[in-house]
């Protein structure tokens, strides 16, 4: 039984394998491109990271999180989603903020949780900031080692991610 939540945004964000397989693609250009400069730059659209985070989900036996809808808007990456307890299932919506720490690594930190009539307790923060985390540096991995990020803005529905090659 549908209990409520906050709404999706009007516009679905298509999930599709293409979308996985072109952001695959896109890293692998950014990499050679990034072998000969030293720097690499990618961008990442809304369709290319719901979908890559649709697939993660897919592959879990029991997800935290069903039907995600990631935008990138505003400087900040909203996860829209549902959550089932028992037979009660409410809409999620998740706001991130995205940057880089000291060390060159992405940090994902939760700045606001809206999980409909449910509780937000901090073991199922902690559990889809681990999902999303998990997601996003998986998604970056083939670039992850021997790269050390610079920045990371999230505008108008793409996510811009620069850094150097050490």
């Amino acid at each position: 039984m549908f209990v409520g939540g906050p709404e999706y945004p009007e516009g679905a964000i298509p999930v599709s394998a293409e979308a996985v397989e072109s952001l695959r693609a896109q890293i692998e250009a950014a990499v050679l491109a990034g072998a000969e400069s030293g720097t690499i730059t990618l961008q990442i659209t809304q369709e290319q990271i719901t979908s890559y985070i649709a697939f993660k989900l897919a592959a879990q036996s029991n997800p935290a999180l069903q039907n995600p809808q990631v935008y990138l808007r505003d400087g900040q990456m909203q996860v829209y989603g549902t959550i089932q307890r028992g037979y009660l299932i409410a809409n999620v919506l998740v706001l991130l903020n995205v940057s880089v720490d000291e060390q060159g690594q992405p940090r994902i930190e939760i700045a606001s949780a809206d999980f409909g009539p449910f509780p937000v307790s901090e073991g199922l923060k902690q559990s889809l900031t681990a999902i999303i985390t998990e997601a996003y540096t998986g998604s970056l991995g083939p670039i992850a080692t021997g790269f050390r990020l610079e920045s990371i803005s999230i505008a108008n529905g793409l996510m811009t991610v620069t850094g150097r090659i050490k």
